[in-house]
């Protein structure tokens, strides 16, 4: 296939394009840069300047391939809402060019927040109501009812690996910054992880087979502890480690809090039995323990 990436210079993308090519698929890929430009020609990519808040380049990348993956997103937290309008218009108007054609979409998505303190399967639909994106991954797979081969690599919420500058690189740096590393309460809340080549090649079989309207789980760890990421970080910064009371946890880990707090254990027992997707790369312990993520 020749296959339209947004997103493809980012974290994800970056590992998901050539994971594409290796596999025989052409990629154009999205860029708004210079420097991304650069870098899609250099991993073997087609170019196609442009950005989310352009339609007709995303309507011209979704009219000149045989299906889409949809990674880009703006991660402006001080203006969150327009980023997720943003992504809407991008969903509605690439789904709008593919509709009729049985062309694949498969776009980005989370296992946060679908069923809170149980482990989530794939089997759980999506929640309009639980958080903004998750009304824009009910409107993206109603495309299905369109004529468009849509799914959802719904990911875990920490995506890690060299390179990854979310969800733990963050705890690292508030270590650094507060001398002590925290997790909340008793630290018993699971994570789960997934390594970035891992999710690559979900990405690939989603777009490959993937059923019009279904849901995969990017997921390799079910759930770390907080605890024990935690007990790594100040091992390896030679820092104290101590639970943070959860009243002050907003105050301790900012923005991060309400996340690194809860318990949101996922499965991918029935992505790896359907899709032929089984993990090999290292888990978040182990990629913790290599100690990239303590380099200055």
């Amino acid at each position: 296939m020749r296959v339209f990436v947004t997103g493809a210079s980012g974290f994800i993308g970056s590992a998901v394009v050539p994971e594409l090519i290796s596999a025989g698929h052409r990629v154009l890929g999205l860029a708004r840069s210079e420097a991304s430009a650069e870098a899609l020609t250099a991993a073997g990519a087609e170019v196609l300047r442009g950005d989310l808040n352009e339609p007709k380049s995303l309507q011209a990348g979704a009219a000149e391939t045989d299906g889409v993956v949809h990674l880009g997103f703006i991660h402006d937290f001080d203006n969150f809402q327009a980023s997720i309008q943003t992504d809407l218009r991008a969903i509605e108007t690439m789904g709008g060019v593919l509709a009729g054609s049985g062309r694949p979409l498969v776009f980005a998505s989370g296992v946060v927040g679908l069923v809170p303190g149980r482990i989530a399967t794939e089997e759980v639909p999506f929640d309009a109501k639980a958080h903004p994106r998750a009304a824009n991954a009910v409107a993206a797979l109603g495309l299905a009812e369109r004529g468009v081969r849509v799914s959802a690599v719904r990911l875990a919420p920490t995506v890690h690996g060299p390179g990854d500058h979310g969800f733990v690189w963050r705890l690292v740096e508030i270590a650094r910054e507060k001398g002590v590393s925290g997790y909340i309460g008793e630290g018993h809340n699971r994570w789960p992880a997934v390594h970035r080549l891992d999710a690559a090649r979900l990405f690939r079989l989603a777009l490959e087979k993937a059923p019009a309207g279904s849901a995969v789980h990017g997921v390799a760890d079910e759930g770390v502890p907080a605890r024990t990421i935690a007990e790594i970080i100040g091992r390896k910064l030679a820092l104290p480690v101590a639970s943070i009371p959860p009243e002050a946890a907003g105050a301790h880990f900012g923005w991060l809090g309400r996340f690194f707090a809860m318990d949101q254990p996922a499965s991918s027992a029935l992505t790896r039995e359907r899709m032929g997707w089984t993990p090999t790369h290292p888990g978040l312990v182990e990629d913790l323990e290599a100690g990239h993520y303590f380099l200055l």
